[in-house]
């Protein structure tokens, strides 16, 4: 097999600058003993860097061509039993990794980044480091801090667990096909907090509630979440915010408070 074809369907957008691949790599250098996750190889362009640093790598990949081209050999040092043909979305990282904290790196498929990153926070005790290339406009979201538009629900929930950056941009040039946006490379690495100080699974509620509505002020969005006859106290500044205004911490207070409220 000599070529791979891009697919559509899968959101496939094959990196072909090497000077891009090898930057992308080395941002998890600084985990070098942690294995590996690559999600969606390809053709191994960014595979090859990570084999070029000894990385213990395992690769996922859901297009059977592709998984064909690399177990033909095409990939240097890629052993065969490192290629794994699945849906990284439905894998159990827990078995993949067998209890091992992991990285987790790729080009992402643009049509399911955001997925990919709701997988790694539920997967926050395993993955210690998560790196990669996608939608300029979801790296950005991914990384905004309190009081900016790009502020939404993956900001809050992944920023309670990791430190997230925004490392650069790449253009759409230097993909086969080119996409019509530009793509950012982010890296989250884990930040130590192993309790949040609050009900996590409520707290995912909220946010999820507060953003769906995010041009109504917390008091108002917060509203279906409470009891009949139960209102927000007058009295918390929280209430006159809209969800993008809110940090972290904030979040934790607004969801202690909506536990006692809903008591």
């Amino acid at each position: 097999m000599a070529n791979v074809r891009p697919k559509k369907a899968l959101g496939q957008h094959f990196l072909t600058d090497l000077d891009v691949a090898a930057r992308i790599a080395a941002t998890i250098d600084d985990c070098p003993d942690l294995p590996v996750i690559e999600v969606g190889p390809g053709t191994g362009v960014l595979t090859r860097f990570l084999l070029d640093a000894g990385r213990d790598l395992t690769v996922v990949e859901l297009d059977s061509e592709s998984v064909q081209y690399l177990r033909e050999g095409h990939v240097a040092r890629l052993m065969p039993e490192r290629i794994v043909e699945a849906d990284f979305l439905r894998l159990d990282l827990g078995q993949l990794t067998a209890g091992r904290h992991c990285c987790i790196i790729g080009n992402y498929p643009y049509n399911i980044s955001s997925q990919i990153f709701f997988k790694v926070l539920d997967n926050h005790d395993l993955v210690d480091e998560c790196a990669g290339m996608l939608q300029r406009e979801v790296a950005e979201r991914i990384c905004a801090r309190e009081g900016t538009k790009a502020r939404g629900i993956l900001s809050v929930l992944l920023q309670v667990w990791y430190d997230a950056e925004y490392l650069f941009t790449v253009s759409e040039h230097v993909f086969n096909p080119p996409p019509k946006v530009k793509s950012g490379v982010i890296r989250l690495r884990r930040n130590g907090v192993t309790d949040p100080g609050c009900d996590f699974d409520l707290m995912r509620l909220v946010v999820k509630t507060t953003f769906g509505q995010r041009r109504k002020t917390i008091r108002n969005s917060i509203r279906g979440l409470l009891p009949a006859g139960v209102t927000f106290p007058a009295d918390c500044e929280l209430g006159a915010l809209r969800p993008e205004q809110l940090s972290v911490e904030q979040f934790v207070i607004l969801t202690n408070l909506t536990a006692e409220l809903r008591q």
